[in-house]
C-alpha cells in the first residue's frame, strides 16, 4: 500500500514540475493594467539579489556661471550638498499549491493545470509591491511616493465655496491655479532646473474634473482645460501625465485629507529598489498529500533622491 502511495506521489510531483514549466512563462507575461508602480515609479533591479540594504544620497546643488577673465583664478564653482540615507531590503513570499487528488484527477483526464493559481499568486505579489511603492509599510519603517517626509507639503487655498479647500468646491480657474502652483513650485524651488511632468490625483477628484464642464455653454471638461493650459505643457510642449489613484491618496494629506502629488518622473528624483523581482521556486512536497510552488521577491522602499522635485498639495 505504501509503495502505491509513494509511486503516486512521485508521479504527481513529476507532473507538477512539467506543468509549472508551462504555466510560469504565461504568468510572467501578464501585464496588470491596474498595477501602477511600473509606469509611475522608476524601478532599479541592479542591486545584488540578497543585499540587506541600499545606501543612497538625497542631493541638492547650487551654483551660477559668471563672466570670467582668462587671467583670473577664482573660477565660480558649484556646491553639492548630500544627505546619506539607507533603506532596508526585505523578502516577501506568496505561492500556490495542489493536493494529490487535484493532480491525480488532472492526470487521469489528460488535462493541463490551469494558470489561475499561479496568476493569482503573482498578482498578489504585484499588489504588495504597488502598495509599498506608493505608501510604504509601517512594519518595515518604509514610506512611499505619496507619504514621504522630505517633499514640501502645502494646503490648498481655502477659497472655494464656503471657504473650502477641495477641488469639488472650486471653479475651473481656481483648480488650474492650484495645479500650476505645484508645478511652478518645483520649478522655482529648483531654480528653474526641473519641472514636474506627472500629477497624481485621488480617483474621486480625477472623476470629478473629468466629467464637470467649465460652464453650461462650453462643453470642455475641467480635465481637458487643465491638460491644455498647465504650465508644464505650455513650457515644454509635452503632455502632462495625470493619473488617478484609488485609495492611496484619499487620506494621505494632513489631517487625513485628500492629497495631490506633483513630481518629475525620473530615477534621478525617485527610485524603488527591487533587487529580486518576483519568481517562482521549484515545486516541492510539503506534506503527505500536498505539493507547493513557492514564490518570493525582495524589495526596499522608495528613495526620494531630490525632495525639491516632489510636492504635495493637501485638502483637495
Amino acid at each position: 500500500m505504501n509503495m502505491h502511495v509513494n509511486d503516486a506521489q512521485q508521479v504527481a510531483m513529476s507532473f507538477l514540475i512539467r506543468q509549472a514549466s508551462l504555466i510560469e512563462p504565461t504568468v510572467y507575461a501578464i501585464r496588470y493594467q491596474d498595477i501602477q508602480y511600473p509606469s509611475l515609479v522608476p524601478v532599479d533591479t541592479s542591486a545584488p539579489e540578497w543585499i540587506q540594504s541600499v545606501t543612497y544620497f538625497s542631493m541638492d546643488g547650487v551654483g551660477q556661471a559668471q563672466w570670467f577673465n582668462g587671467n583670473a583664478q577664482d573660477v565660480p564653482k558649484v556646491e553639492l550638498t548630500r544627505e546619506k540615507f539607507e533603506t532596508g531590503v526585505s523578502m516577501a513570499a506568496i505561492g500556490y499549491g495542489y493536493n494529490l487528488e487535484e493532480l491525480g484527477t488532472a492526470q487521469l483526464l489528460g488535462m493541463n493545470l490551469t494558470p489561475d493559481k499561479a496568476s493569482l499568486a503573482r498578482r498578489v505579489a504585484e499588489e504588495k509591491i504597488d502598495s509599498v511603492a506608493f505608501v510604504g509599510d509601517s512594519t518595515k519603517g518604509l514610506t512611499g511616493l505619496v507619504n514621504a517626509s522630505t517633499p514640501t507639503a502645502t494646503t490648498a487655498p481655502a477659497d472655494g465655496t464656503g471657504s473650502a479647500t477641495t477641488f469639488a468646491s472650486k471653479t475651473p480657474d481656481q483648480i488650474l491655479r492650484d495645479i500650476n502652483g505645484q508645478l511652478t513650485g518645483i520649478f522655482t524651488g529648483t531654480l528653474g532646473a526641473e519641472i514636474a511632468d506627472t500629477l497624481l490625483l485621488p480617483y474621486s477628484v480625477l472623476l470629478d474634473i473629468s466629467t464637470r464642464r467649465i460652464d453650461a455653454v462650453n462643453q470642455t471638461t475641467i480635465l481637458e482645460w487643465v491638460q491644455k493650459n498647465n504650465i508644464y505643457t505650455l513650457t515644454t510642449g509635452q503632455p502632462l501625465t495625470i493619473r488617478g489613484m484609488f485609495g492611496f491618496l484619499d487620506a494621505a494629506g494632513a489631517g487625513g485629507t485628500k492629497r495631490m502629488v506633483a513630481y518629475r518622473r525620473s530615477p534621478e528624483v525617485v527610485k524603488m529598489h527591487i533587487p529580486m523581482p518576483f519568481r517562482f521556486l521549484p515545486a516541492w512536497q510539503t506534506g503527505p498529500l500536498k505539493f507547493d510552488v513557492p514564490g518570493i521577491f525582495r524589495l526596499g522602499g522608495v528613495d526620494i533622491r531630490r525632495p525639491k522635485s516632489i510636492r504635495y498639495l493637501d485638502g483637495i
